[in-house]
């Protein structure tokens, strides 16, 4: 095969699997409001609500981060939990994330009876416009 060809399939070859495709690819997931993720415990899904309150404890073991979605704690009713070894992706979340309207995506899981998802990468979080 001379080098023209041989060229010319390596440049197809890069547009047939573009980004745009990738990401049409990516796996979609449930969107909830905060008050529905209660019903999905051990599902994968994005989680939506105003963060009405923070704490971050850094004296407790782990050194969670606490986001309080749609009420604030102790009658929260979703909790996106980091934990301490995750927190410096995340700055300082607490302030960051205080009073904004976000979607969380990961697993919803339940913690004393209350729904949560614990996030360790930046890209779990969406701040919404």
């Amino acid at each position: 095969m001379d080098i023209k060809r041989w060229f010319g399939i390596a440049l197809l070859s890069c547009f047939a699997l573009s980004p745009s495709d990738v990401i049409a690819r990516a796996p979609q997931f449930k969107r909830l409001t905060a008050a529905e993720a209660k019903d999905h415990i051990g599902e994968q899904a994005t989680v939506c609500g105003k963060v009405a309150s923070t704490r971050y404890v850094a004296t407790t073991r782990g050194k969670p981060t606490f986001l309080n979605l749609d009420k604030p704690y102790p009658s929260q009713v979703f909790t996106v939990l980091i934990w301490g070894a995750n927190r410096e992706k995340f700055g300082n979340p607490e302030e960051k994330y205080r009073d904004k309207q976000i979607c969380v995506t990961g697993k919803i899981t339940e913690y004393r009876k209350a729904p949560e998802i614990v996030v360790s990468d930046l890209q779990s979080i969406d701040v919404q416009k």
